[in-house]
């Protein structure tokens, strides 16, 4: 262990703070009020009741994210898919919208993207009032109990005043099924290289892109990741964006694709890969996994389309398919990653993503009074606080070996560990709470880390966090290990 020290602010967490969302009141009578239930993050957007997962739909358009997500209004448990909708102007405050797609005669909404169609290439608005173009797959639930395998297509909606009401296109789907038994998650976006559309869909275990140049008609163009990637688990909700290598001006794109089961510590998980984009077909050869998180809650992220400084824009659902539907909550049920800013940097020779918070979150916990401790290798000092369940902890870590805890009155951890001999982080929520409503929620998570000597460290505390584990980690100087 290093003689230099560690310097860390490390708070006890008790008692709660005010809510970063907005929502209007319950239609629901409960004994607690909105907002202020057990487990329920402040930080982080979450439904007003029932059940949520997959972000859908992220664009930006006139001054407002649309977040769109897959929303079953009856039941904290998965059902038949609808899309649920809120919007923003900073990605901090949320205003929860109607219900915005609805299931129909061709089956559950599942998960999709959207785009403005400013060119109106689809005709189903006008230059002047362009239509937001929703772009999903249908589940026939009928098709699947019958055991056919033909029972996904794809279908799109739009919108001419701003995503508050939709109208299904009357020819849907506008993709059919050609057989195969996992074929969604469609994500659209405006191809330079080609002047059209792209859209991504994952085919059980490989990416298809499609081309087309009025949103409804789609011819395919190229296939990806058949012998190549991670195959633990059927693919789903891909996304396609590029990079400019700020030294060499090279462009560089990056594929997600979330897979489930299949990720390193358990259940869901993305990955993703570096490669070229020639407007049809992306290529990679990558040859070890990559993955935008090792920790087990982030899955089905993709980024925002039309972001007005070409910022890219990423959320993710923060759950686990292992666990998601067993979650102790009673009004609702799962909750969206901080929105982060992505970025890609060249490491040693390797192009390496970064995830970092959104601009809007530099400014969360100033306000805040806290103390520097500084903690002296081999020894270990507890601080307290009476009042910072909603709170960021800063703090330099210089490269040594290090172990911290946060502690309430009910003595309910949550424990980090750093080891740089074998260049793992770990993180333990085996004793933060309630925890044993599922196995696997209790594993110990761990992930690699590199030489990383005087590393700025942040952790968001998004109370509360000893009931669920709700904590974020970043790593400023290199893209590390996110939990």
């Amino acid at each position: 262990m290093r003689n230099s020290a560690i310097f860390l602010f490390l708070f006890l967490v008790l008692g709660s703070c005010k809510n970063s969302s907005k929502p209007s009141d319950s239609m629901t009578t409960y004994d607690t009020p909105l907002y202020q239930e057990p487990h329920r993050p402040q930080y982080h957007f979450t439904p007003k009741e029932k059940w949520m997962n997959d972000p859908n739909g992220l664009v930006y358009y006139k001054g407002v994210y649309h977040l769109f997500y897959q929303y079953y209004p009856e039941d904290i448990v998965w059902g038949p898919m609808h899309w649920g909708h809120a919007t923003s102007t900073d990605l901090l405050h949320w205003e929860h919208k109607p219900i915005a797609l609805f299931p129909d005669q061709h089956g559950y909404i599942f998960s999709g993207s959207a785009v403005v169609d400013f060119e109106n290439t689809s005709g189903l608005g006008t230059i002047e009032n362009p239509a937001m173009v929703a772009i999903f797959t249908y589940h026939l639930m009928e098709g699947e109990k019958a055991g056919k395998t033909d029972y996904q297509t794809q279908g799109i909606a739009y919108s001419l005043d701003g995503g508050d009401s939709w109208e299904m296109y009357q020819e849907n789907p506008v993709i059919g099924n050609p057989g195969i038994k996992d074929f969604r998650d469609p994500k659209v976006f405006w191809n330079e290289k080609t002047n059209a559309w792209t859209m991504l869909l994952v085919a059980g275990d490989h990416l298809q892109i499609w081309g087309s140049e009025n949103l409804i008609d789609w011819n395919k163009q190229s296939e990806f990741g058949k012998n190549q990637g991670a195959h633990g688990g059927v693919w789903e909700c891909p996304d396609l964006f590029s990079f400019t290598d700020e030294t060499s001006g090279a462009e560089k794109w990056v594929l997600f694709i979330s897979i489930n089961p299949g990720a390193p510590n358990g259940g869901s998980g993305t990955q993703y890969f570096v490669g070229d984009f020639d407007g049809k077909t992306f290529t990679s050869d990558q040859e070890e996994d990559q993955w935008v998180d090792w920790g087990t809650d982030n899955y089905a992220g993709v980024t925002y389309n039309h972001t007005p400084d070409g910022a890219r824009l990423f959320i993710g659902w923060m759950s686990n398919w292992l666990y998601a539907q067993n979650t102790p909550t009673e009004r609702w049920r799962s909750a969206m990653t901080l929105p982060r800013t992505l970025s890609l940097k060249d490491i040693e020779g390797v192009p390496t993503l970064f995830s970092t918070p959104a601009p809007v979150w530099d400014n969360i916990g100033k306000d805040q009074k806290g103390k520097d401790v500084s903690v002296p290798a081999g020894q270990s000092i507890v601080t307290y606080s009476e009042d910072l369940n909603q709170s960021k902890i800063d703090f330099v870590w210089d490269g040594s070996a290090m172990s911290f805890s946060f502690v309430n009155q009910k003595q309910e951890l949550l424990s980090v560990h750093l080891d740089p001999e074998n260049q793992q982080m770990s993180i333990d929520r085996s004793a933060s709470g309630l925890v044993d409503f599922q196995e696997d929620f209790k594993n110990i998570q761990i992930g690699p880390i590199g030489d990383l000597p005087n590393t700025e460290i942040s952790v968001y505390i998004s109370r509360p966090i000893f009931y669920r584990g709700f904590l974020e980690w970043w790593s400023k100087s290199h893209d590390g290990t996110v939990f």
